[in-house]
This record gives structure tokens, sequence and C-alpha cells, in this order.
């Protein structure tokens, strides 16, 4: 039997952020469409960048997110402080998407072929990062977060609940890129959404059987009883 290597989990989460950024940061250059998920964000990104030019699309990202987090609140009439380091970690994504956007534009002008290449390597690190974060005690962003916990208050199955939760962002985001950009204009939403909707939860799912065949992961610091 081969032996299998330590991963600590906070590493995981670490390269996690990392991967999921870089990824998200190539799908955007490609314009093929980003993800379900990030794609209302992207969206407010467009349209308030053009009134202020300093507002990224990583701003957008944790501006975003803390709304989601007070709706999350409101939804379950309470608050943990353990939420807020979902919005720690929304932070540190959006500054990383930042910088991870800044490096990629960097890269030279390519035709048809190369912004397929850059989806698709873009589409498999997300997969790669997701894997990763699947690994790790430390808090999701407030994606993840508002999925897990309407879950746990409706007893829904998760994944059920994640289906409707990507169906009603992508609704959102088609219906910010109407009121944006004008109607059956689409932006963000677009042929690549509807690719890594249909194959990013079996790519995620191979990123992960990949990872447990190669390493055990193990936690490095005794953390974990504060993200419970």
């Amino acid at each position: 039997m081969k032996r299998q290597s330590v991963f600590f989990t906070e590493l995981a989460y670490v390269f996690g952020i990392l991967a999921l950024a870089l990824g998200t940061a190539l799908m955007e250059r490609a314009d093929f469409g980003v993800s379900m998920v990030v794609a209302p964000a992207y969206l407010l990104f467009r349209r308030l960048s053009q009134l202020f030019p300093v507002f990224t699309f990583g701003m957008a990202e944790y501006t975003l997110q803390a709304c989601l987090l007070v709706v999350l609140c409101l939804v379950l009439r309470r608050f943990r402080v353990s939420f807020l380091f979902s919005f720690v970690t929304a932070v540190v994504y959006g500054l990383t998407l930042d910088g991870c956007i800044a490096l990629i534009a960097l890269l030279p002008g390519g035709g048809m072929a190369a912004r397929l290449a850059w989806y698709l390597v873009g589409m498999l690190v997300c997969a790669v990062g997701v894997s990763l974060l699947f690994h790790t005690y430390l808090a999701p962003e407030v994606y993840e977060l508002f999925v897990k916990e309407l879950s746990a208050k409706t007893g829904a199955d998760i994944h059920r609940v994640k289906t409707v939760y990507d169906c009603c962002s992508c609704a959102v985001a088609v219906a910010l890129s109407f009121a944006f950009f004008g109607l059956w204009h689409f932006e963000g939403v677009k042929l690549g959404t509807v690719l890594c909707a249909l194959v990013n939860g079996s790519l995620i799912g191979v990123c992960t059987h990949l990872l447990e065949a190669r390493f055990v992961f193990r936690d490095a610091l005794p953390l974990r009883r504060w993200f419970a």
C-alpha cells in the first residue's frame, strides 16, 4: 500500500483560497463566463467600476458576501461570532483575487485557443481549490456558510440546497446583466457558465478523490474548536 503524505489542513485553507482566486482570474480573463457563484459579484464589479474606477472584483466579492451574511442572520434570527470568520475569509479571498487578476493581466493577449485554454485551466484550478477547502476546518466563504446553515435550519439535503442556491445566484446574475447592460445582453453569464455548472461537481469529486489518495489531512494547530 502506498504511503500517504501529510497535508496540513491550515495549508489546505491557504492553497485553497489561492487556487480559487487564480482560477477565477483565469476564467474572467478568458471571458467565456464566470461561475454561477461569483457571477452576481462580477456583475456588480462591471457596473460599479464604470462609476468608481477604484472598485475591484475583489471588493465586489466581499461587499456582496457581507450583505449575504446579514441576510443569513435575518433568516436564522441569530448571530454567531464564528460567522465573522467567514467574512474574514471573504476579504482574504477578495484581496487575493485582485492580486491574481493583476498578475493574469500581464499574460500576452491571445486568440480563441488561448482563451479556451485559460478557461479550462481556470475551471480545473477552481475545482482543486474547492477540494482543498473541503479538507480544512477554517471558515469557508459566506457563500458556502449560507448553504450549510440554511440546510441545517430546514433539514433539507445540503446538495439540494446548494443546487437551489446556484440556480438563484444564476437568476440574480442574469437579472443584473439585463438591468445594468440592457435586455438580452449577457455579461458574466455565458456559455462557459453553463459548462461550469454541468461539470464542476464531477470535477471537484475527481480532484477530491485524487487528493485523498495521495494525502492524509491533519491539523497542525489546535484551533479547530474555535470554528466548530
